[in-house]
């Protein structure tokens, strides 16, 4: 059988273009002659479509596509994801569902059975899972089809699993001689190890080729690496996409020759998928532009050129908001920077502002010391200014806080988290650092200086970011051991950090909370982002010590 395999770049709830994307790709696959072409997890759609999903005009524009691209098929069948309506209750009204197309029908229909409800994911809100599943008649062979999760959950591969069913394994015991799987699996570092290993396994055990079709794309927060991957009977892999791109590629289940996968570093990947995170977040909410505060710190540095990368120095403009406190090195290393990148570079120094305000609030702070308040005034004017700036000109202002700052809340709400999206905002502060010297693997791009001098705020004299907090590093192993891991404190003191560091850092996360539910969205990339996927309360009184 000759498969194709389509990893397409799909925008939720833009049915035109998704479907002129479809049919561009199959009119090439028709051309190559294959069986089969395979489109990700809803791809009708969009993926994730959350609370459209209960809007029935949705759903039937969604299904008014299907229909549109049946018409279209001829011999090469077309196998996508859709939102199909359930027709038993009770249950929930629709389904995750994949169509079989060709010769102009609907030729099969299947349901996805395993609905994740964990981290990102919420389909059990919207979705009846399948009951049962059964292989499919195409070209004179019988096929599985499945979705997404519902590879996920091989006892042979998970030593702890969420379902009780196999279903690919139940699909092989059926009869199936081909495995397909339409996805929707979103990236995060280690993802496609863990993907490639797991998918290699089950394919082995079934002794069945295996056809793994994944999006692509920038969605919210949520980023879509592609790496569709194709296996035969042994596990041996025989076909994968490109990495954070579109693409097309064709296997055949009988005579594919192996080939071998190749992955770039870590902070390569990182840097490619928070490219194509803001690039779709940008284009997909329809902004052309992008305005950003450039300190001359490694932060505002790191987001400037992956704006660059993404939109283009022409669509790219930074600010400097200078205040007393802020160092000349600092102001000559945010200018080399913005002339390196090519990008346009205001100065719009703050310290009148900051010198107004506090002139105006004289009389009510009177008998007070300056504080954290001073500090605050003026990353809010900083703020302001900023807004002021993506108002008047229509552009996306990004927020250039990290990983670490947002967990402990070393940040200013109202201040530096005002912004559209939030780009580095699942990058902790060590991994900020290793980006930077990756961009810098060949030239110098970030100024030195930005990357080797004491991080600070520069609010008040002399500052820096440790006068407030542990080294960073110590901060983002606590960070990942209790956020990431959910380790308790007796388990991360136990492995050797200091324990008044260990719950100062974490009464910090958890007083945070409320900014983090004001910031604005971040793209993730690590298992556990702060977002959509972590739903902790604010009014609670746990404490874990």
């Amino acid at each position: 059988m000759k498969v194709a395999i389509a990893q397409i770049n799909t925008t939720v709830g833009d049915f035109a273009e998704n479907a002129a994307k479809i049919l561009q790709v199959y009119e090439k696959a028709s051309a190559a002659g294959v069986d089969v072409v395979l489109y990700p997890e809803l791809a009708t759609c969009g993926y994730p479509p959350r609370d459209l999903l209960l809007r029935p005009s949705f759903v039937q524009a969604n299904l008014d596509t299907l229909a549109r691209l049946a018409k279209a098929t001829g011999r090469t069948a077309m196998l996508l994801g859709y939102v199909d309506m359930n027709p038993i209750r009770p249950g929930r009204e629709t389904t995750n569902s994949a169509a079989l197309l060709q010769h102009g029908k609907i030729i099969a229909r299947r349901t996805k059975t395993l609905l994740p409800t964990y981290d990102v994911f919420d389909e059990d809100r919207y979705f009846e899972p399948a009951t049962e599943n059964s292989p499919v008649d195409l070209n004179g062979r019988r096929i599985g089809i499945s979705i997404c999760e519902d590879a996920w959950n091989d006892e042979d591969f998970w030593q702890d699993r969420r379902y009780r069913r196999n279903p690919i394994a139940d699909l092989a015991a059926a009869g199936a001689e081909v495995i397909f799987n339409v996805s929707a699996s979103p990236w995060n570092l280690g993802k496609n190890r863990i993907r490639h290993n797991m998918l290699a396994s089950l394919a082995g055990k079934i002794q069945r080729p295996l056809f793994y079709c994944n999006l692509i794309g920038g969605n919210d927060e949520l980023v879509f690496d592609g790496v569709s991957l194709a296996f035969d009977h042994r596990g041996q892999l025989v076909g994968r996409g490109k990495m954070f791109q579109e693409d097309f590629f064709v296997t055949d289940t009988d005579s594919a020759p192996k080939v071998e996968p190749s992955d770039g570093s870590d902070e390569e990947k990182v840097y490619r998928a928070l490219v194509l995170g803001l690039r779709d977040y940008m284009h997909k909410c329809g902004f052309k532009s992008a305005v950003l505060g450039l300190s001359g710190g490694i932060d505002s540095a790191l987001t400037a050129v992956i704006a660059v990368e993404a939109l283009g120095a022409e669509n790219v403009r930074c600010l400097c908001l200078p205040s007393q406190y802020s160092s000349q090195g600092s102001l000559d290393d945010a200018r080399l920077l913005a002339r390196q990148l090519g990008i346009r570079y205001d100065v719009v120094p703050i310290q009148p502002m900051f010198v107004a305000v506090k002139e105006q609030m004289k009389e009510v702070f009177r008998g007070c010391n300056e504080d954290v308040t001073e500090e605050n005034m003026q990353a809010r004017l900083r703020g302001l200014t900023l807004m002021a700036l993506s108002n008047k000109f229509g552009s996306l202002l990004l927020t250039t806080g990290n990983k670490s700052e947002l967990a402990v809340g070393y940040c200013t709400l109202y201040g530096d988290m005002c912004g559209g999206l939030a780009v580095i905002s699942d990058v902790p502060k060590t991994m900020v650092y290793r980006i930077a010297r990756w961009i810098n693997r060949e030239r110098e791009i970030i100024p030195e200086p930005s990357i080797t001098k004491l991080p600070s705020a520069e609010l008040r004299p002399n500052q820096t970011d440790q006068d407030s907090l542990p080294p960073y590093d110590v901060l983002d192993a606590i960070l990942d051991a209790y956020v990431v891991q959910m380790k308790s404190a007796g388990e991360i003191i136990a492995s050797g950090f200091d324990e008044a560091t260990v719950k100062r850092v974490i009464r910090l996360i958890d007083f945070a909370e409320y900014k983090r539910r004001q910031a604005a969205p971040g793209l993730k990339v690590t298992t556990k982002a702060f977002g959509v996927g972590r739903r902790i309360p604010i009014a609670q009184r746990y404490r874990p010590f």
